[in-house]
């Protein structure tokens, strides 16, 4: 079976697992499901009882569902690239802490600002929740930019795919003006490099419903429904 993501729109996480199966360069399919409609349904919670993206459909037939997991899974077919490393070195625990943080905190620091602009709320209380989203934002980029140092990736010299979930989650700050990344040198360069990146492209033309050609990977796209029926089929 030829693997499927199903990742979300607009905007979802999910554009670094898009931007790592580009990198990896092997057969995928993608499934397009729309926020908050298509993801809260009953369909899809057949695929994630959570009702989130990104969720893949393996090889084998298995799901797996949450970033930091996808990720780890298709590292393993990394290795040789680079993007990842074998468990029990170095570069796995660095990857793995990197990764980590990236779902845990920078992630996490959007949230008070995507409740705020997707839910009706009083006046005071959403400034003051924008406020707190706001500090935890700036907070992250500056752990973030200490990070990076003088490295061109979050690794240092070696793009991995921890770079690929960056990318996914920093270009939030166009729905939210809270911070400047021109302040921050390091994260503007990292963030411009990936941005250059045709995998990069690739995953913004999908996301955008344009014609999009990949690096030879991306297989077409395929409906829930028919992601359902090759489930069932197992």
């Amino acid at each position: 079976m030829t693997p499927i993501l199903f990742y979300g729109v607009p905007s979802g996480c999910s554009f670094g697992s898009i931007v790592a199966l580009e990198w990896l360069g092997k057969p995928y399919r993608l499934s397009r499901i729309d926020m908050p409609e298509v993801v809260q349904s009953d369909a899809y919670r057949r695929i994630n009882p959570v009702g989130e993206t990104p969720s893949l459909l393996t090889e084998d037939g298995r799901i797996i569902s949450e970033s930091l997991a996808i990720l780890n899974h298709l590292g393993t077919g990394g290795i040789e690239k680079g993007l990842a490393f074998k468990q029990g070195t170095a570069g796995f625990d660095r990857l793995n802490q990197v990764l980590a943080y990236l779902n845990t905190s920078f992630f996490n620091s959007f949230s008070p600002l995507w409740y705020t602009l997707e839910h009706d709320m009083k006046p005071d209380a959403k400034q003051a929740l924008r406020a707190y989203g706001a500090a935890k934002v700036v907070k992250a980029h500056d752990e973030l930019e200490k990070m990076l140092g003088n490295g061109q990736w979050l690794l240092g010299d070696q793009r991995t795919l921890a770079d690929a979930y960056f990318i996914g989650i920093a270009r939030w700050t166009k729905y939210h003006d809270v911070v400047d990344r021109q302040t921050y040198p390091g994260l503007q360069g990292l963030f411009e490099r990936l941005e250059d990146d045709p995998p990069v492209k690739f995953a913004h033309a999908v996301e955008h419903g344009e014609e999009a050609r990949g690096a030879g990977g991306f297989m077409g796209h395929v409906s829930l429904e028919r992601a359902l029926s090759e489930i069932s089929d197992l």
